[in-house]
């Protein structure tokens, strides 16, 4: 794939992931509780991660629009994504209550962080390519 291409799919993933992390996240804690939402009964976990979540797809929809000047955003989402993902695999294996969440949540982060960086470029090629604003 050229690196025209890729910017080009990588945009599109922007947003395709910024309207997930906006509008998916939460419908997919109420349908699908064991794959998705880490509390039962009352809590105020899901809002508050709901609210980050909405948050960062607001600005990686904004990236999308020049993914290279935002590239420390992209690679935040990334590394983030890897680093969420492990934890909570760690903690659906502690937990039987959680496994679920082994076929919701878990490998939606590492899909996330896998495609953007895949997409994402790096080294000289991030940085021979022109940053409009």
């Amino acid at each position: 794939m050229n690196e025209a291409d890729r910017l080009k799919y990588l945009k599109i993933a922007l947003v395709l992931v910024g309207i997930i992390f906006i509008a998916g996240i939460y419908p997919l804690m109420i349908i699908w509780p064991s794959g998705w939402s880490w509390h039962m009964g009352h809590s105020d976990y899901p809002l508050m991660i709901v609210g980050i979540y909405a948050t960062l797809g607001v600005f990686l929809i904004i990236a999308a629009r020049n993914p290279l000047a935002h590239l420390s955003l992209i690679w935040f989402t990334v590394w983030s994504s890897v680093v969420h993902g492990g934890i909570m695999t760690v903690q659906a294996f502690v937990y039987p209550e959680h496994h679920g969440h082994l076929l919701g949540d878990v490998p939606a982060l590492f899909i996330v962080a896998i495609v953007l960086a895949l997409l994402t470029p790096r080294g000289g090629n991030a940085r021979s390519q022109p940053r409009a604003a």
